[in-house]
């Protein structure tokens, strides 16, 4: 109650996962509470995507469990290579029907980012590294969940297409969130505007409620030219997109004729503050606001814009003779009620668009019903199959028929906790026998067949690794430390992405000289390098979040796999090799399927390929590549 009534903050970011009745109950609430206010203005509950399947990481699903759960995004673009983009339609119906429902009115969603680099630990949440791909899908999901081509909707729910102009153009993979990814580096002259800007286009054209900029400032020194959308040189200017004048003011609202407003990405008034380490809070507030941010996330901090407005109005640099920070002017550290109401007018626009003022209220027992809608997971079940993608099949697909029948099978999970592993291992091992009635071995030399699920993860979130992100599928491997500016360092610490990594080989030793098939299937997160599983896997399966019963399903032949890479893997560590200025041999703004025009000749192939994964059939796992069985 007092930061609605008291503090006057009307956006939340909602991180909690309650059942849906408890979740419309809650914000009737809020909403309540607001109405008791002087100008009776609704709350907006915001909250990330909630939509797909996986474990809860912060930043991306807030939500396991409660809404139907589709496959990653990834997942949902490898779906839709393989099946078309008409599935994307359904997903949008479903979270527009669903978010508006429990009363959630607004989305930090979705990533119009294109992954360039693949040691960018965002990558889960982005659709893959095709521009085209992506900004046909953020074409169809902003109508789609808004509820109309020219904007929000009463019925609809407003979306935040996120992070402009392209977080992918990461520097080695490492993340803003932390010191050495604070800039975005574009190695390749037009990259910008080739790869990174097509979806953020399409997300304005089909007039998305608001936009939100990365973190991350442009580094000239370490980059090609780049061009706007008249063909002029884009200025580098060294500060974070939030506060960067070109990018909000010239390069998306006048260039792409943006009207909506602006959400900046939550703390960029403090430990993301880039390039403007100098200035104090209230004077990054202001500046933010008066490049043309209208909504700061994540933060509370009230107090700091009220002290810009009191240092406007009471004249702090003018009339009291502060000093003005270098390179600045007074007007730009300083928020005048003009800034104020056009940010307020643009926030405030949404509101009514949604209908908010009219009636922000939900029932919650409709809001359970729409929940449990069957055909809504029905869809996203259908969906997890689509997604997919069969990667390599020496005759052993599917399961079926004489290839099954009277087969002991070994089954085995791999993730990096491996207690997490054990336990995942015991409840599918139960569920095989029960549900599929599978006869199991009960270790690898008794078996005839061998199903292995595997789960690799590197990194965290908000921290950075000792070094750069790892994508081998390893235990306990040496790897180089990076110092301050990421370089490669003269220490070395070890990683491990999934505990008891050998062991794949070792199993499929066993079950091999049994006359037995080895069959696994890669949780890909992330783009990992599969050169310590594919050599030893009859049968390789890739799923992106994937539920562990539409893998069965494809495998057991109940369905054909359809989807398709939306991504490019990774040979080995010597294409992301970076060398001692911090420079990678492979360039970090362009995607993985034209990486090879840029790549050295001396690591090219027969085919003038260097840069993707290739296995024993001959096959590169490259974007759009998938078998059908």
């Amino acid at each position: 109650t007092y930061t609605i009534q008291k503090m006057g903050i009307r956006h939340l970011i909602f991180r909690q996962n309650p059942q849906a009745a408890d979740m419309a109950d809650w914000i009737n609430q809020l909403n309540q509470a607001a109405e008791e206010t002087a100008h009776g203005i609704p709350m907006v509950i915001t909250s990330n995507s909630r939509n797909e399947n996986g474990e809860v990481v912060f930043g991306m699903n807030d939500a396991a469990g409660v809404f139907p759960a589709w496959p990653g995004t990834m997942g949902i673009a490898a779906a839709v290579k393989g099946n078309g983009p008409g599935l994307v339609d359904t997903f949008a119906e479903c979270i527009r029907r669903e978010w508006d429902a429990v009363g959630l009115k607004k989305g930090y969603m979705y990533m119009a980012d294109a992954m360039t680099d693949p040691r960018w630990q965002r990558t889960y949440g982005t659709f893959g590294e095709d521009p085209a791909l992506i900004t046909e899908m953020i074409s169809r999901l902003v109508p789609g969940i808004q509820g109309s081509e020219s904007g929000v909707t009463p019925e609809g729910v407003a979306v935040t297409i996120k992070h402009f102009p392209g977080g992918g153009a990461r520097e080695n993979g490492f993340d803003p969130h932390y010191e050495q990814g604070q800039w975005n580096v574009y190695q390749t002259e037009g990259s910008l505007g080739d790869y990174h800007l097509p979806a953020f286009k399409a997300a304005v054209e089909k007039k998305a409620s608001s936009i939100m900029p990365y973190y991350a400032k442009p580094a000239a020194e370490k980059s090609l030219p780049q061009y706007d959308l008249s063909g002029r040189p884009v200025p580098m200017t060294p500060v974070g997109f939030a506060f960067n004048r070109f990018f909000i003011q010239d390069l998306l609202r006048e260039q792409m004729g943006f009207t909506g407003y602006v959400n900046s990405d939550s703390g960029i008034t403090n430990k993301m503050a880039w390039g403007v380490e100098e200035l104090d809070g209230p004077s990054r507030v202001a500046l933010a606001v008066n490049t043309g941010v209208d909504l700061i996330s994540g933060s509370l901090d009230v107090d700091a814009a009220m002290e810009a407005y009191e240092r406007w109005k009471h004249g702090y640099y003018t009339e009291q003779g502060h000093p003005v920070p270098e390179g600045y002017r007074p007007e730009q550290l300083t928020l005048s009620e003009e800034a104020l109401t056009r940010a307020a007018a643009r926030t405030l626009e949404e509101e009514f668009a949604l209908g908010l003022f009219e009636n922000p209220y939900r029932d919650p027992a409709e809001a359970a019903k729409v929940i449990a809608d069957r055909d809504h997971w029905d869809a996203a079940y259908d969906v997890h199959r689509k997604s997919v993608v069969l990667l390599k099949d020496k005759g052993v697909l599917p399961l079926a028929g004489q290839r099954l029948d009277g087969k002991r099978i070994y089954v085995e999970c791999f993730r990096k906790d491996g207690k997490a592993a054990a336990d995942e291992t015991e409840k599918l091992r139960e569920s095989l026998a029960k549900d599929r009635g599978l006869a199991l071995a009960e270790n690898a030399g008794e078996a005839d067949l061998a199903l292995l699920f595997i789960s690799p993860s590197s990194g965290e979130y908000f921290h950075a690794t000792s070094g750069y992100l790892e994508l081998d599928i390893c235990e306990d491997k040496e790897v180089t430390d990076v110092d301050g500016l990421g370089r490669p360092a003269d220490t070395f610490h070890r990683e491990t992405t999934l505990a008891g990594a050998p062991r794949i080989r070792e199993i499929a030793g066993v079950v091999h000289q049994n006359g037995g098939k080895v069959i696994s299937c890669v949780n890909f997160t992330l783009a990992w390098m599969v050169g310590n599983v594919e050599p030893y896997s009859d049968a390789l399966l890739a799923g992106f979040d994937t539920c562990t019963d539409a893998l069965l399903d494809v495998i057991l032949g109940i369905c054909r796999p359809s989807g398709r890479l939306p991504i490019t893997l990774p040979k080995n560590d010597a294409v992301l090799a970076v060398d001692k200025d911090g420079v990678c041999v492979s360039h970090n703004d362009v995607p993985g399927f034209v990486k090879d025009r840029y790549m050295p000749d001396s690591m090219k192939d027969e085919n003038g390929k260097a840069y993707a994964y290739r296995d024993e059939m001959g096959n590169y796992y490259e974007m759009d590549f998938g078998l059908s069985c």
